[in-house]
């Protein structure tokens, strides 16, 4: 039996550790240097427990999607 989301701790607690992760991930879809990455927007939605991150770079901009209780990216969106 697995605990549920509530009785699970989240590997992503606050902005601070989930910036950086949607800024690695992008740099590793990407190819662009971490320093070229800035940070748009962040949400956290209560209900599904998931960060979402407006990055830009370049001309381009993206949004990074991630589980928190897990700790990884589920989803990366060119906008």
């Amino acid at each position: 039996m697995t605990p549920g989301i509530g009785l699970m701790k989240r590997r992503l607690p606050t902005e601070k550790e989930a910036v950086p992760v949607a800024v690695s991930g992008i740099v590793q879809k990407y190819g662009v240097a971490p320093a070229d990455v800035k940070t748009l927007e962040t949400k956290y939605d209560d209900d599904g427990g998931d960060w979402y991150v407006a990055l830009g770079f370049g001309e381009k901009r993206a949004i990074v999607k991630m589980d928190s209780v897990q700790g990884t990216i589920t989803e990366i969106t060119e906008i």
